[in-house]
């Protein structure tokens, strides 16, 4: 039963991925967004989208952690 809960848990945490790739297109389709409609911003947007991707994809890193630590550490 052990065994079941945790391949549970880890597959739990690995959704987080799907919802990393959904976040990244919303940064990226918003910077095409806003460059169409102010293009003397283009700079600043994509710093800002950047930034935005860089936490998203942090929390895409965190997925496969959490995964292995539920899967292999508690025993």
């Amino acid at each position: 039963m052990l065994e079941g809960a945790k391949s549970m848990g880890a597959g739990a945490a690995t959704i987080a991925s799907a919802g990393a790739a959904v976040g990244i297109g919303n940064v990226f389709s918003s910077l095409i967004h806003s460059v169409a409609r102010n293009p003397s911003l283009a700079k600043q947007s994509f710093g800002y989208a950047i930034l935005g991707f860089a936490l998203t994809e942090a929390i895409a890193s965190f997925a496969p952690m959490m995964a292995f630590l539920i899967s292999s550490v508690f025993r």
